[in-house]
Formats: structure tokens, C-alpha cells, sequence
């Protein structure tokens, strides 16, 4: 079987779970940003070398692994109040369009589907880093992704009215990946 050119112009990149990770920060009580994160992703990255905008991405994320370092907090989040883990056990994105904004930086385009919902986002992505070589022979890439969303797009409406005006929770949540992909 000979090789299409579409087969030698791209490379694909598996999602290395032990060296990426997804955080995200919302604001409580209206005062201070509290932090959160996710373990356990997977993903492919097939990578255009010569034309980024036909690369594409697809991630998954299990929402149960959520740790913001308090085991009530956490268990409140992956209640039916929150993320409802039993109903909707994964965070997943699959990118529709891929534009580069500048010097190792692209704006990514797809869909995000959270506790049922997808929606449109798009993420502000720093690299790929040039590829690198580990010392077991593999080759490697890193790259940061950001977006924001309003988690009540998602169905995540759960919130509590403070005494003095305002809410327990804030709408507006930042996602951010720190991934590392390896060539194969």
C-alpha cells in the first residue's frame, strides 16, 4: 500500500495522561477565584505539517477526577448539583477549525460537551512546542490551551444567594490544558 499524500503530511500525537493536565477557576463568594483540576485525560492530536488549519484535536476528560483539595467541595461537584458524574461521567471537545493567530499561537474552534450540553467554545493555544526527544526514544510536543465559558450554558445552574447580595458562585468559568502529546 503506498502513501497518499495526505498520510505523509500529517503526524499524530497520542495525549500523554501522566504529563497533562485541566484546571479551571471560578469565582466564590464574588471575592476570590477558587481552583480546580482534572487527572486522567486522553486525546489525539493529528497535526498538518504543512497547513494547520486541516490539523485536529479530540479530548476527553473524567469529570469524577475533579480535585480542588477539599473532599466535600469535590463530592458536592461531582454531585447531580454539579457535574452529576454518574450521568455524564466525561468533559469532551472535538475541534472544527484550526487558524493560526501568530508565532506559535492559534485560536482553536470546536465543540465542548459538558453534563450533556454542547456548545461552541474556542481556545486561545500556545505551541505545539518544537518536538522533543525523551530519554526512552519517544518524540514529544507540549502545548497551552485556555477558553472561558458560562457554566450555566452547560446546565450547571447550582447556586446560593449570599446575604449581602450576589452569589456563592460565579458564572463565568476559565479552562485551561497543559498537555503533553507523544508522536505515534
Amino acid at each position: 500500500m503506498t502513501a497518499t499524500a495526505t498520510d505523509t503530511a500529517t503526524t499524530t500525537w497520542k495525549l500523554d495522561p501522566a504529563h497533562s493536565t485541566a484546571e479551571f477557576k471560578v469565582k466564590h463568594m464574588m471575592i476570590s477565584n477558587v481552583k480546580g483540576s482534572f487527572s486522567g485525560l486522553s486525546g489525539v492530536l493529528t497535526e498538518h505539517k504543512t497547513d494547520s488549519t486541516l490539523s485536529f484535536v479530540e479530548a476527553s476528560i473524567p469529570v469524577a477526577s475533579v480535585n480542588t483539595g477539599d473532599a466535600q467541595r469535590d463530592g458536592h461537584l461531582k454531585s447531580a448539583d454539579f457535574f452529576d458524574v454518574e450521568k455524564f461521567p466525561n468533559m469532551t471537545f472535538e475541534s472544527t477549525a484550526v487558524k493560526q493567530t501568530g508565532d506559535g499561537e492559534y485560536s482553536v474552534a470546536g465543540n465542548l460537551t459538558l453534563h450533556g450540553v454542547t456548545k461552541p467554545v474556542i481556545f486561545k493555544v500556545e505551541g505545539p512546542s518544537a518536538p522533543a526527544r525523551d530519554p526512552w526514544g519517544n518524540t514529544r510536543i507540549g502545548l497551552s490551551a485556555t477558553t472561558k465559558i458560562n457554566r450555566k450554558d452547560f446546565g450547571l445552574n447550582w447556586n446560593a444567594a449570599l446575604e449581602a447580595g450576589g452569589f456563592l458562585v460565579g458564572d463565568e468559568v476559565t479552562l485551561t490544558l497543559e498537555v503533553q502529546f507523544i508522536q505515534g
